[in-house]
């Protein structure tokens, strides 16, 4: 084995081991990375040759975390790993969006990169460490690669900025993103933030970058000891006619350039106008060559209609639909759309259009989170739904798939963070989002109509949110153009798509994605100020519709009481088997829920008329009661023995009613007096000081009888 080692030290004295040449020397190139006892195992496999007609970079990333890297089962029937969870998806998306663009233009053979933790530390988070352990593969084969590249964590705690901190320091973290990045630029940001400045955000990019660096050296390093990785394979995945590409420049740039400086609004229009050119050309052509020569006409004609959207930007400094740079596109908004729904709203900004709602929940509805590295429960969900028919395309809809759940995810985070804390609000929430329209920046719809369903719920948000999607065009020479709400096509064509969500006062989320190399700082910079104007926009033209949530929830909305007792009442309140809680949700249709929370019972009630949770609330306090002597109790007969009846005084709680103890006259059985079901006050007189019991009486309650009077003594004589 030719084993290969290096050791990156970083700047707070924390050092990365990257090994090769000992596991998975089959792959194309493998690593094992490992800081602490966290261990990833990453491989890279990649096709000589592409599949006949791509035209695409075929990758695939899996991140997955095996059970035992942690010393747990998985859960479910199988017990084995099975699909990616959204977590493992997450960053399986943040690592690919990394990795894509170093990869050459013209490179289309399929490129699966796996990475694995089989190795896990409680306090060392292996999410932020994913892209530089898959970078290190790649680098270490002969796969063609312009990198390296690495991603880390930076966070702001105690108003320091911390590279890669352990898990246990997040808790106190005003400040999480991922950076990505190679020696030279940064391409992916994603995080979260509470209401950061545009220049604590910068700044933190800024330190990220400085820690790229470093891992990115030593993976240069590493691969100049790796024989397989100095001489790259060749490959041609591209066929070209250099006369052909010439020629549909020449009789379709002018033409391309005249309909994106026209500016026209409608998606349909412009692109019928663009196909209409491409169409015009190809009736130049005989029908064989058009035949044969249809990807290359096609391949060649997009690149042609990029040049000339691009270059009308930069020349004519407006855009496709006829918007200066920073112009938003019309907005509309409208809540209480749906009235059966808890909350609802739609938001529409140009062709992009949200109908999101919320649903109130109880605890019981709170998704469980069985991961290898996280663990526990969740009480805000997000889901982004992204039907075909939202861009009039008919295609089958299998499912969620990667892109959803990334978007979704975003809004997500963002809407957390003005979220009221449990105590201020004890539902579980759902929140779904349904792109009825899209043409960009549906995920930033998402936000706002996001918080506008929150609002229309009556869920106390601290601050409303919005979100915009910032593009970029740049050339060669140093022209760029930085765009606000951004379209799908300018999103395609251009170099940047940068998400950005926050409230009046500050950054809560961010997603950005970088398609060219050398973004200066000044121009990133350029793009936070220009977001914040389209944010503050956004929020004032969804302030028409509605500016603060609701004082009330809707009326059919459920109601969630919340009660705390001692913790040695909770086994009171379940009952044997769950008996008392179920006759309790039976007979009033409530739901409830009970956990043990610092020492005490923590009990949350849900129902839709207050009717019901007065019921629960009078029986959990009847039996969380302690019963007094010398108490009355209105109880009912539950049993009768020979020897007396017993009397439930309290719910679960009963008392023994001596058969001496029922009327004053002597009874000779005690069905002479009562009957079971029926219903009579009782006293309590006794508390056995060693057992609990309980002794009642009910002829203390009842008046003596009159003793009778004496015979007359003379009427005897």
């Amino acid at each position: 084995m030719n084993i290969q080692t290096q050791t990156i030290t970083m700047a707070d004295g924390k050092t990365i081991t990257i090994e090769t040449g000992k596991l998975a020397k089959q792959a194309d190139g493998s690593v094992v990375l490992k800081t602490g006892n966290t261990m990833l195992l990453a491989t890279v496999v990649s096709n000589k040759e592409a599949k006949p007609g791509t035209d695409f970079l075929p990758l695939s990333v899996d991140y997955q975390e095996k059970y035992a890297a942690v010393g747990r089962f998985p859960g479910g029937f199988f017990k084995r790993e099975a699909r990616l969870s959204e977590y493992e998806i997450l960053i399986s998306r943040i690592v690919d969006r990394a990795l894509r663009p170093l990869f050459p233009n013209d490179y289309h053979a399929d490129v699966q990169v796996m990475i694995s933790l089989i190795s896990s530390d409680a306090d060392i988070l292996p999410d932020s460490l994913a892209g530089l352990a898959a970078s290190a593969a790649i680098s270490v084969s002969d796969i063609p690669f312009q990198g390296p590249i690495s991603e880390v964590r930076v966070a702001k705690i105690d108003g320091k900025y911390v590279v890669n901190p352990l898990r246990s320091e997040m808790e106190k973290a005003t400040l999480d993103i991922i950076v990505a990045g190679s020696l030279h630029d940064i391409n992916m940001v994603e995080g979260e933030m509470k209401e950061v400045s545009e220049e604590e955000m910068i700044e933190a990019i800024k330190i990220g970058h400085e820690a790229i660096k470093l891992q990115c050296q030593g993976q240069i390093e590493l691969a100049s000891r790796v024989e397989k990785s100095k001489v790259k394979r060749t490959y041609n995945h591209e066929e070209n006619d250099l006369e052909l590409k010439e020629q549909i420049a020449k009789a379709t740039y002018d033409k391309c350039y005249a309909v994106a400086k026209a500016g026209n609004p409608n998606k349909t229009q412009r692109k019928e106008a663009f196909d209409a050119i491409k169409a015009e050309f190809v009736a130049t052509l005989t029908p064989e060559d058009a035949a044969a020569k249809k990807a290359l006409i096609g391949k060649y004609f997009h690149d042609v209609e990029k040049d000339a959207v691009r270059d009308s930007v930069l020349n004519e400094r407006t855009r496709l639909d006829g918007r200066k740079l920073d112009e938003i596109r019309p907005i509309w908004s409208e809540v209480d759309y749906l009235p059966s729904a808890h909350g609802s709203a739609i938001f529409t900004r140009g062709e992009t259009q949200s109908l999101t709602t919320v649903t109130l929940g109880s605890k019981q509805d709170e998704q469980i989170i069985d991961g290898a590295v996280f663990e526990g429960k969740n009480n805000f969900l997000l889901h982004y739904n992204f039907p075909s028919f939202s861009t009039g395309e008919a295609r089958p809809n299998r499912g969620v798939g990667r892109r959803e759940v990334g978007h979704g995810n975003l809004a997500m985070r963002s809407l957390k963070q003005v979220l009221p804390s449990a105590e201020e609000s004890p539902y579980t929430v759902r929140v779904v989002s349904d792109i009825l329209e899209s043409n960009g920046s549906s995920s930033m719809a998402t936000v706002c109509a996001g918080t506008l369903a929150l609002m229309d719920a009556g869920i106390k948000i601290k601050k409303p949110v919005s979100g915009i999607a910032m593009g970029l065009i740049a050339n060669s020479a140093g022209k760029y153009a930085v765009l606000s709400d951004i379209l799908g096509d300018e999103d395609h064509l251009g170099d940047m798509d940068f998400k950005v969500t926050g409230t009046k006062d500050g950054i809560v989320g961010c997603q950005m994605d970088l398609k060219v190399d050398g973004l200066s700082y000044a121009v990133l910079a350029e793009a936070l100020q220009q977001a914040k104007q389209g944010r503050l926009h956004i929020l004032n033209e969804m302030g028409k519709t509605l500016t603060a949530p609701r004082e009330d929830y809707k009326p059919h909305a459920p109601r969630v009481v919340k009660m705390t007792i001692a913790k040695d009442f909770i086994g009171a309140v379940i009952g044997p088997g769950g008996k008392v809680i179920q006759e309790m949700q039976r007979e009033t249709g409530a739901t409830i829920s009970i956990e043990e929370v610092n020492g005490m019972g923590i009990i949350d009630i849900l129902a839709v008329n207050k009717e019901a949770i007065d019921k629960v609330v009078a029986k959990i306090k009847g039996i969380t009661a302690t019963p007094e002597v010398g108490d009355i109790y209105t109880g009912k007969v539950k049993s009768i023995m020979p020897f007396g009846a017993f009397v439930e005084i309290l719910p679960g709680k009963d008392g023994l009613l001596h058969i001496s103890e029922i009327e004053h006259r002597r009874l000779e059985k005690v069905e002479d007096a009562l009957k079971e079901g029926q219903v009579i006050e009782v006293k309590l007189i006794e508390v056995d000081k060693k057992t609990g019991k309980l002794k009642l009486s009910r002829k203390v309650l009842l008046p003596k009888p009159e003793k009778a009077a004496p015979e007359n003594s003379a009427q005897t004589n």
